[in-house]
């Protein structure tokens, strides 16, 4: 019965990590704003990227025709130099991670610092105000005239059922933690009833080893589901592409650690088992030489 329990505890256990894991990384590394900023902070350094968010931005600067027809000719060569070295500009590395900020408290409102002004957006969204900000006063300085940036600028990097699907991630991503300690505890409970530990613990290596390769195919397969969908937009599909990129990289550290554990559990329990063979066979010759 103590062994029947013990393994029990240990599949509870796994099945639980199997799900835990996943949740937690995607609550602290994309539903956290912080996490968020930190994964997606070295797509501002991506060429390709850069170029396409600073035309964008820079398409956005004066819709309404605010700049003076005499500057005209004057500023666009500054827009065109801007556009081309955005990353270089003084400010940038502020504007891009606040950006990043804005954009997560859009499409994440529940779990950002929070702005009482920012309402959820209908669909994924980029705020490049920032940027816009930065370019508009560059143009400012150069030309003398005085310039508002937007309060927002946005860009569309996916579809309204995206969202749908973002908004059920940050609901349930964060009930990865409750999990994780459901899983510690059915691993404290098969040490408890185990006849053997030394077989929990290999047995608990030798599954860490297969969730590490199953979360490895299910971050692949995500990847390949994310990519194949192409937006039209050509912002956001680079943006989305660098950022599945940098996902997956992460995750894969996470993975890393797993297989790392897993091994070490399996050469525990196996060390535990050749001691606990030479305790039983010293106890024997003791006996014997009674």
């Amino acid at each position: 019965m103590r062994t029947f329990v013990s393994a029990a505890a240990v599949i509870l256990g796994l099945l639980l990590a199997a799900v835990a894991v996943p949740a937690i990384w995607v609550d602290r590394n994309i539903v956290q704003e912080d996490g968020f900023v930190s994964l997606a902070a070295p797509l501002g350094k991506d060429t390709a990227f850069q170029e396409r968010l600073a035309s964008a931005a820079v398409g956005s600067i004066d819709p309404a025709g605010r700049i003076p027809e005499p500057f005209a000719e004057l500023v666009q060569p500054i827009l065109d130099s801007a556009a081309k070295s955005l990353t270089a500009l003084p400010g940038y590395p502020a504007a891009w991670e606040e950006t990043l900020r804005k954009s997560h408290r859009l499409n994440f409102p529940a779990s950002g610092a929070g702005s009482p002004e920012a309402e959820p957006a209908t669909s994924l969204t980029l705020d490049v105000a920032p940027l816009v900000g930065l370019l508009t006063k560059q143009i400012s300085d150069a030309v003398n005239v005085p310039l508002d940036a937007p309060d927002e600028t946005l860009i569309n990097i996916g579809q309204p059922s995206q969202r749908q699907l973002v908004d059920q991630v940050s609901a349930y991503a964060p009930m990865g933690y409750a999990v994780a300690a459901g899983s510690a505890i059915a691993f404290l409970l098969a040490l408890i009833a185990a006849r053997r530990r030394w077989t929990v613990l290999a047995g608990t290596g030798a599954g860490a080893l297969v969730l590490a390769a199953v979360w490895k195919l299910g971050s692949d397969a995500a990847g390949l589901a994310v990519g194949g969908t192409a937006s039209g937009n050509e912002v956001a599909d680079i943006f989305k592409s660098e950022f599945v990129a940098a996902s997956s990289e992460r995750f894969g550290q996470w993975i890393l650690a797993a297989l790392i554990a897993g091994g070490v559990l399996i050469v525990a329990g196996v060390i535990l088992r050749v001691v606990a063979g030479a305790v039983v066979a010293r106890a024997g010759r003791d006996r014997r030489s009674r």
